[in-house]
């Protein structure tokens, strides 16, 4: 798991071999800070088969921006360049790997 910003969002996403799983997040929000924790555990579990790459919308909002990102935390997954699927809030450990599923190779 790793941060990316608006300059590096092509090359670290939109570019990646792998599915990416990107948390849109600020560091103010209590919900993306509960979030955190699960969210290094799933990217350990599912290493080599899906990134997962934090943006802060404090300090990076063109991408959350050209996105629509409204809410935080936004977990936005990516396939080949393609959004697949979006969702706002915290979701429920199998929710997350519901949404990653239909991605993993």
């Amino acid at each position: 798991m790793f941060d990316t910003t608006d300059a590096g969002f092509k090359k670290d996403v939109l570019e990646s071999d792998l599915p990416v799983l990107v948390d849109f997040w600020a560091p103010w929000c209590a919900p993306c800070r509960m979030l955190a924790p699960r969210l290094e555990a799933f990217a350990q579990e599912f290493a080599g088969k899906i990134k997962v790459v934090k943006v802060n919308v404090d300090e990076n909002r063109v991408v959350a921006g050209v996105l629509g990102v409204r809410g935080i935390p936004a977990l936005v997954l990516f396939d080949r360049g393609e959004v697949v699927s979006a969702t706002t809030g915290v979701p429920a450990p199998e929710q997350l790997n519901k949404l990653v599923a239909s991605v993993l190779r």
